[in-house]
Order: C-alpha cells, then sequence, then structure tokens
C-alpha cells in the first residue's frame, strides 16, 4: 500500500499545486473586483475563456459564483496544506486528502451536471473540466490509505524505540 500511496502523492501533487495557483490568480477574478489583478492575469482570463468557450465564467451562474467561494475559504487552503503534507511526508495527509477529494468530488459533481446537462459546453470544455473530477476521486483514494513515506518510518522507529525500553 506505501507504494501507491507514494504513486497517488506523485500525481496529486501537480493537481494540488495547480489549484493553489489557479485559485487566487484565475478563479477568484469572478468575485473579486477587476482593480485588483494586473492586466496580464485579466488578459490571460479572457484568453482561457474565449480559448475553451467556459461560458460558466461568462455568464457567472449564482451556484458556480458560490462554487467559488466555496473553493478560496475552503478547498483553496486544504489544496496548501495538502502540497504541504506530501512534501513533508505528514501522517496527517490521507485525513485533508480525503476532506478535500470529498468537498471537490461535490463541487465537480454539480459543475459536469451542469455541462452535461445545459448543451452549452464545448467538447473542448468537457475535457478541461471532467478530467478533475478524476483528479477529486484519486485525493478521496489517496484519504482512504495508510500515511507513507517518512512519517511511516518515523512511527516504526518510535515502535522500535519502545520495544527496546521493555
Amino acid at each position: 500500500m506505501g507504494a501507491i500511496g507514494k504513486l497517488l502523492d506523485i500525481v496529486l501533487f501537480p493537481f494540488f499545486l495547480t489549484i493553489a495557483l489557479a485559485a487566487p490568480l484565475m478563479d477568484s477574478q469572478l468575485i473579486l473586483p477587476h482593480g485588483l489583478y494586473p492586466d496580464y492575469l485579466i488578459n490571460l482570463k479572457q484568453w482561457y475563456t474565449r480559448e475553451f468557450s467556459d461560458y460558466l465564467f461568462v455568464e457567472e451562474p449564482n451556484f458556480f459564483v458560490g462554487l467559488i467561494w466555496l473553493e478560496l475559504f475552503f478547498q483553496w487552503p486544504l489544496s496548501l496544506i495538502n502540497l504541504y503534507a506530501i512534501l513533508g511526508a505528514k501522517s496527517w495527509l490521507p485525513t485533508t486528502c480525503l476532506i478535500y477529494g470529498a468537498s471537490f468530488f461535490t463541487t465537480m459533481v454539480a459543475i459536469s451536471t451542469e455541462l452535461i446537462l445545459s448543451g452549452k459546453a464545448s467538447d473542448k470544455m468537457l475535457k478541461t473540466y471532467l478530467p478533475l473530477l478524476g483528479f477529486s476521486v484519486l485525493a478521496i483514494l489517496r484519504g482512504l490509505m495508510p500515511p507513507s513515506g517518512k512519517a511511516t518510518s518515523e512511527s516504526e522507529s518510535a515502535k522500535l524505540a519502545r520495544k527496546k525500553k521493555a
């Protein structure tokens, strides 16, 4: 199980890094005044919206804006915590991954349902959003696995120390 956990950590790390960067730089432009952002970030968001025909960023439906608030105040900090936990091989990574994965899965199910049932989403937009559903499942799976890496070896050394005392 330790090897699978490490493999999931390797796969999830770039995902969490992307969320850690995209949430405050791109997604937050939906809810905060544009004057807070430099022109190149505003242009990047406009390019993305045009390139991927992301009508959610253009129309700004209320449910989507609410999910962006959830992302910024709950999921974004968890992505930062998960990055730290992966780098530091923290024993509590499964817990934070499970919390993040369940929250992100719920978000992505709502968005995916809108994309598929509305008929407004381009193929390119679907190919951008639907893989995120898979990453949320991977985060949940990582959350259901035991901790791996340095944290496990530290607990094993603690067990050996206790055995030597006894």
